[in-house]
């Protein structure tokens, strides 16, 4: 499955915890933005546990959108950057 994940978490050190994890499974793609080509059920569902006890519930907060073919054919990028890995997800 290919993930988009960001985040907005206000402590530092737990900001750095979240990008090291992410690392370990995408590519960052802006500041507080992962793109993850290849997670599996249980790769997401380590991510989303380890993540949630990472966070302050009441300041922070992080988003997963799950991608689709269609979606990612779509993609659009302005500025600085690189298209979505789509073969890497399998998705050719």
């Amino acid at each position: 499955m290919y993930y988009l994940i960001s985040y907005d978490i206000t402590e530092d050190r737990f900001r750095t915890k979240a990008a090291k994890l992410l690392q370990g499974y995408g590519r960052r793609v802006q500041k507080s933005v992962f793109e993850c080509p290849n997670l599996t059920e249980r790769q997401l569902l380590k991510i989303q546990d380890e993540l949630d006890r990472l966070i302050d519930h009441e300041t922070d907060s992080v988003r997963f959108y799950r991608q689709c073919k269609g979606c990612l054919a779509q993609f659009e990028l302005v500025g600085a950057g690189q298209e979505p890995e789509m073969a890497a997800s399998g998705y050719y």
